[in-house]
């Protein structure tokens, strides 16, 4: 039995999450069968001054009932830095500035409580950049904003995918068929709504086999699931409608994860979720707000989120010696 711990947790309302499926809920519900108390704040709350980082936080309790699915009690100012033993960094993207200034943050109390993920390391390991130190494992992959290169590109390799570098569940990918249909019209609006570059890959035909979710666990493969796309779509992202099932690892994909996971635990990235198409083609390697851990824990039986509090238990061992 783990000593009970005070675990902050940074992320979205409560009230509008799916606890069918959601894994900061699964986080939570682990945690306070543990004995740990929780509480709950947006990262939009944090404070600091005087080398204090403070937020406003309810203490609150869950439990897995649609609709009565948690309880706050009244707030309270929590000291991050002295208060907390644990935060879990996991409200979702965007990956914007208010992201990366919670980083920064949650950066200054990292030497006295520990932040899951790593807040530096979440910041320098954008999901379609941090993947780019891979590319022997990705498909063709263009970062631009240039039409002209993206028409290049599209000849060489006759469809394409078109999507934000730091977009997240799925929303605005984008095929292109060899005849480029709308690629200007679609490099005009990308251009319009975002700054940076954007991510033109090959379109990989065993995407309508599905988009394999592997998540590991302070670098070691805690299990995956494949997610189907819905009718009609190329995107098998469950947010957008995708279906999950049972999967196994082909050896390609451990192969990937072999390569990965000795840099995600050195980086302090805890609970990641990398996605691989047609068992050899890494894609994206998910550090801000992963999910995937209720499916696994349907299909296989693995308690994902018990392994994640167990990781962190050594980590704070680590850090006691």
């Amino acid at each position: 039995m783990t000593q009970p711990l005070t675990v902050a947790v940074q992320m979205d309302p409560l009230a509008s999450i799916n606890i069918a499926g959601d894994s900061t809920f699964a986080l939570m519900l682990s945690a306070q069968a543990r004995g740990h108390r929780l509480f709950h704040y947006a990262a939009e709350d944090l404070n600091w001054s005087d080398g204090r980082l403070w937020t406003k936080a309810h203490p609150v309790t869950v439990q897995r009932v649609v609709g009565d699915h948690f309880a706050f009690g009244d707030p309270v100012a929590l000291d991050l830095g002295a208060e907390a033993d644990v935060v879990l960094m996991r409200q979702d993207p965007p990956f914007d500035l208010g992201y990366i200034t919670a980083t920064h943050l949650l950066e200054r109390i990292a030497d006295r409580t520990l932040v899951v993920n790593d807040p530096a390391s979440v910041r320098n390991a954008p999901e379609k950049v941090f993947v780019l130190d891979y590319a022997r494992f990705m498909p063709p992959t263009l970062v631009t904003r240039s039409l002209d290169e993206a028409r290049a590109f599209l000849k060489q390799h006759g469809a394409i995918v078109v999507k934000p570098l730091h977009g997240n569940g799925g929303k605005a990918i984008f095929r292109v068929g060899p005849e480029g249909e709308n690629l200007s019209a679609l490099i005009e609006v990308f251009n319009q709504t975002w700054r940076e570059p954007h991510m033109v890959q090959a379109f990989l035909p065993g995407v309508a086999k599905g988009d394999k979710r592997i998540v590991l666990v302070d670098g070691e493969v805690a299990g995956a699931i494949n997610r189907l796309p819905g009718e009609g779509e190329i995107r098998s992202n469950l947010a957008v409608g995708g279906s999950a099932q049972k999967t196994e690892l082909t050896d390609r994909e451990r192969e990937i994860c072999a390569e990965l996971g000795p840099e995600l635990k050195r980086r302090g990235l805890i609970f990641v979720g990398i996605d691989v198409i047609g068992g050899e083609w890494l894609t994206e390697i998910n550090v801000t707000s992963p999910t995937g851990i209720v499916a696994i824990e349907r299909f296989d039986g693995t308690d994902v989120a018990g392994l994640i509090w167990d990781a962190i238990d050594r980590r704070l061992a680590e850090r006691a010696a």
